[in-house]
Order: structure tokens, then sequence, then C-alpha cells
């Protein structure tokens, strides 16, 4: 179980600190609707991402995606792709970057989000958990990790449900915050969308290209040796 939660880690950490749904679940919070909405989002996030982790753990691992040789050769070939994914979204995440003295520009859905429902609140965390490329990739990735490990079929719940949790930390404490932060839960909020806005492009750009280098450098071994 150990090896299936370490492989699985960084992609995990990787959806966490993606500084979109937690700026999008902090400006539901504000809105009247906040506690209603973030709640659906957060659900909504939370199931999404659990639906894409369980559906590649169990595929993989009905495919025999590990043995006793280590993981299968497809798992291998698959992980030198995710890699080189990685390494071309860390370049892309580095360029997108907005230039000193400047602010990225902010989307017409979250200037609108406001005037959202329940329903689009849930709607928009499955699109941004599961259709946004970047954490497709991580999710995939590490729900592959966790599929090729040679852990029981126990390690591997164990490791996709924390996956699942981890990765959905982004929505999970902004709404922990807000319903039980009290009066200063907005002024930790607005601190957190501030930080996450500012350095994330510094923060994923390394993040991308570790992950990738190791999922290349892991591809390249196995299918190697």
């Amino acid at each position: 179980m150990g090896d299936a939660i370490g492989q699985m880690l960084a992609s995990a950490v990787g959806i966490a600190i993606s500084p979109v749904p937690l700026i999008a679940v902090v400006l539901m919070l504000a809105t009247p609707r906040g506690k209603v909405n973030g709640t659906a989002f957060t659900v909504s996030w939370v199931v999404s991402l659990g639906v894409v982790v369980t559906a590649v753990v169990l595929l993989g691992s009905g495919a025999d995606a590990s043995g006793d040789d280590g993981p299968a050769t497809w798992t291998l070939w698959l992980k030198l792709v995710l890699g080189v994914l990685f390494l071309l979204l860390g370049v892309k995440q580095w360029k997108g970057r907005p230039r000193e003295g400047h602010e990225s520009e902010t989307p017409g859905w979250m200037q609108a989000i406001d005037k959202f429902t329940p329903a689009k609140a849930a709607g928009l965390a499955a699109l941004l958990a599961v259709a946004n490329p970047k954490n497709l990739v991580l999710a995939l990735g590490g729900a592959v990790s966790i599929a090729s490990s040679d852990a029981s079929a126990g390690g591997k719940t164990v490791a996709a449900a924390l996956m699942v949790v981890i990765g959905s930390l982004c929505a999970l404490a902004p709404l922990a915050v807000y319903v039980l932060g009290g009066s200063n839960s907005a002024h930790v909020l607005a601190s957190w969308k501030e930080w996450m806005a500012k350095h994330n492009a510094a923060i994923m750009t390394t993040l991308l290209v570790v992950l990738g280098a190791k999922y290349v450098g892991d591809a390249i071994s196995g299918l190697a040796g």
C-alpha cells in the first residue's frame, strides 16, 4: 500500500494546488448563496475526481497493470506519454504566466459567479475536475501509478481514496474555513486566493517538470530493463 500511496502523492498534490477551483470556491462563498453553491461545487468535485480515479484504477487492475516482474509494459508506455505531457504542460504553464507588473485577465464565468445556481456550481466543478487538461493528466497519472503498484486490492482502494481526498483539498479546505472559521474566514480565504494567484505559475511549473522527469525516467528504466 505504501508504494501505491507514494506513487500517486505528487499527482494528488498537483491537483490540490490548482488555483482555479480554489478561486472559484472562494468567489462562490462570498455570494449570497455561498454556502449552498460552495457545498454543491465541493461535492461535485469530489465525486467527479473519484469517478475518474476509481475507473482508471479498476480498468488498470483488470488489465493486469502490475505483475510479478513489476508494472506491465503498457503502463510503462502510458507513463512515458504522460511524462511527456507533464513536461509540455509545464512549459505551457510557464509561458502563460502573467508578466511582472501584469495580472491575468479574469474569465467571464468568474465575473458571473454570483449568479450561479447550485446546479451550475456542480457542473463547473465537474468540468474543472475532469475536463481541465492538467487535472485530467494528473488524475490519470496518479491512478495508473496506483493500478500498476504491487499493493493489494485493499491497499489500492485506500490509495485511491486518499488521492481523491488530497486532490479535493482545493475545494474542501476553503469550504471548511468558511463553515468553521467564523468572522475571520473571509480574510483567510482572500489571502489564500491572492497567494495562489501570485505564485501558481512557479509552483505548477516546478511540479509538472519534476513529475514529467520522474515519469519519463521510470518509463525508460522499466522499458530498458
